[in-house]
């Protein structure tokens, strides 16, 4: 096999011009998704030894950063493309997209979390860690104030307002909005606090709430995701996981426990109330299940079948 360097990407290119005779925006749309999936090995050369698992890993995450369905099945296409040209051109014998599937398009149901399986993750957390406590503050507020993964890494210490119990949060298009905080994502924050002040942030970056103790600048969202990858994995849950989830759950936590959809629309940002729709289909779909299980026609059915 060939060996990597940036003379793969360069084929690539030429092939997609010369032999595809694609137009420049398509080729440079391309070579783009093939640069994020790039970024999120962290290392040109690891292109040739991606295996199946990397590539679903790379499609969560880019999930988890807001990329739509439509356009994550765009990458898909391009990553088939790249992997092929790949193997016909002798730099792998394998192609590790034989098996990866795009994903639909149209409404999926995401999976939620209980209470107690989000209470099970941030306990598996280990505090003798250095980076222990400002796990679990960052897990406590990604769920307790409903933020996507972005808003999390982008909240800064002048956001917050502690004695009115609020926290300003930017969302997509730069759009603000004040999110009540409860006191146990206080507590988690001041706790995580004493450990922050003995970092030494970068310049520029010391406004930031969440900060990589290694790199002493903000975490990245790629690096909450691995976070609460390994977590969930600890933990045994088998449920799909990601920064997003922890979103989820709390809007339909809030729904259960009697919340008006135009609060929940607030809370989360969403600019149409028919994205917060989706979770009445969420609690629809609870309320079926339960219905199967607990109807006495449904149960006196089981004991005769038996």
């Amino acid at each position: 096999m060939n060996s990597i360097s940036k003379s793969p990407l360069m084929r690539y290119r030429i092939h997609l011009q010369l032999e595809k005779s694609l137009r420049q925006n398509t080729v440079e749309a391309y070579l783009g998704d093939i640069n994020k999936l790039v970024a999120f090995l962290g290392d040109v050369e690891r292109l040739l030894s991606v295996g199946l698992e990397d590539l679903r890993e790379f499609l969560a995450a880019i999930a988890d950063i807001g990329v739509n369905a439509r356009s994550q099945a765009r990458i898909v296409s391009s990553l088939r493309s790249f992997y092929g040209f790949l193997l016909l051109d002798g730099y792998i014998s394998e192609d590790p997209t034989e098996l990866l599937r795009s994903p639909k398009i149209g409404v999926r149901l995401p999976d939620v979390l209980t209470l107690q399986e989000i209470d099970d993750i941030i306990n598996a957390i280990d505090l003798a860690t250095n980076e222990g406590q400002r796990n679990r503050a960052m897990i406590e507020v990604l769920y307790s104030c409903g933020l996507r993964v972005s808003e999390l890494c982008a909240l800064r210490l002048s956001d917050l307002y502690f004695d009115e119990q609020f926290i300003r949060v930017t969302g997509k298009g730069d759009k603000q909005r004040l999110v009540p905080i409860s006191s146990r994502a206080i507590a988690e924050l001041e706790a995580y606090f004493l450990d922050r002040n003995r970092i030494s942030i970068k310049r520029g970056y010391e406004d930031y709430v969440f900060i990589s103790e290694r790199l002493k600048k903000p975490l990245s969202r790629i690096t909450v995701f691995h976070h609460i990858k390994e977590l969930v994995s600890r933990v045994g849950i088998k449920k799909s996981v990601s920064p997003h989830t922890f979103r989820h759950s709390f809007a339909t936590h809030l729904l259960e426990g009697g919340a008006n959809l135009r609060v929940i629309q607030m809370m989360l940002g969403h600019e149409s109330i028919s994205t917060t729709e989706i979770y009445t289909h969420i609690d629809r779909v609870r309320l079926r299940e339960e219905i199967i299980t607990h109807h006495p026609r449904n149960k006196n059915y089981k004991k005769s079948a038996k």
